[in-house]
Formats: C-alpha cells, structure tokens, sequence
C-alpha cells in the first residue's frame, strides 16, 4: 500500500498546541494551507526537542560559512502566532519519529512526521522478504526559516506552560498541593 503524504510545502500555520489542562495535557502537531488542516499526536517531550533541534539547525545555519540565507537570530514579531489550535482537532496519527531537514534550494526546513509503530514488537520494519516496509503514512512540513524560529519559540512557550516545578524536588506540582518524595528517592 502506498504512503499517504499530508504534504504542506509553504504552510499558512503550523503550531504545537495542547488540548486540556496542566498535567493532563495531549500535544498536537498542526499544519494548515487553506481550509485544509492536519494534526498529529505527540508528546510533551517530542515538542520540546522538535523545538530545540530547529533552533539548533538555525543556529548552525547563521554562522555557516558561504550560507547566502539570512537566518534571523531571533523571532520575527510579524510571525508570532499564540492563538489556538484550530477546531476540531481530530489527529491523523500519533508520532512515532520525525526527522528534521534543510532544503538549501528553498530555504526551508523540513520536518517529517512518521506514526508510532504498534506492530508486535515495535521494531518490525520490513515485509517477509526482508525489504523495507515504507510508512502509512507521513506528515511533511516544509517552513522558511523565520516561521521556523517563530515555530520554536511558541513550542517552547507551550511546553512551559505546564505545571510549576517544585523548587525543592524538582517535580510537577499540582494546583491542589505537592508532596516532595523521599530525599532518598531524589538521589
């Protein structure tokens, strides 16, 4: 069967946003060109290195010699996107891996989201000839560079937004108290 590909090559959007409450919350990847709209489920912990590595790809790219691409070192004000995910949000796959990517050729990175694996063992990747079995499917995203850093920032802003760390423990509080472990627990 062949991939389905959820291609967005110059997206209108794309955001990480959390449906629910702090310490309760489902992190979705969404695109959208047009009236058309696609999300993936990720977790908290994805978003965070999704955004630190596209930070990370900028970064080198700024001082890369012979780059002709102007990168911006910070986000552009007019890229700044904090409204919600769009409605409804109704998740194509949850992401099992994603790969990041430059195209010097447009100036864009590009972001591939595969789904999760939930074949027997986790890891069966090819047919019954030992050939490579191709994904189901795959959400590619391809985004210049200051969308990019704008991206990055709202994903690091959204995964902050979760519940305050105890200053003692270290671990999530929750709105009604927080009980620190045992010390030795910590060690």
């Amino acid at each position: 069967m062949p991939t389905i590909v959820h291609g967005f090559d110059w997206p209108d959007r794309l955001v990480v946003g959390t449906i629910g409450q702090p310490g309760a919350r489902s992190f979705y990847l969404q695109a959208r060109a047009g009236s058309r709209v696609t999300s993936v489920a990720l977790e908290k912990q994805q978003s965070e290195l999704l955004a630190a590595k596209i930070d990370e790809i900028l970064d080198e790219l700024m001082v890369a010699e012979g780059n002709p691409i102007t990168i911006p070192a910070t986000t552009p004000i007019e890229l700044v996107d904090n409204e919600p995910l769009d409605q409804p949000v109704e998740p194509e796959f949850r992401i099992g891996a994603i790969t990041l990517g430059w195209d010097p050729s447009t100036a864009q990175v590009v972001i591939e989201a595969y789904p999760y694996d939930d074949s027997e063992d986790g890891f069966d990747d090819s047919d019954e000839f030992g050939e490579a079995t191709p994904p189901s499917e795959v959400l590619r995203v391809k985004i210049p560079v200051g969308t990019a850093r704008a991206f990055a920032k709202r994903t690091i802003e959204v995964v902050g937004a979760g519940r305050p760390l105890c200053p003692l423990c270290a671990t999530p509080m929750d709105p009604g108290g927080h009980t620190c472990p045992p010390l030795d627990d910590l060690l």
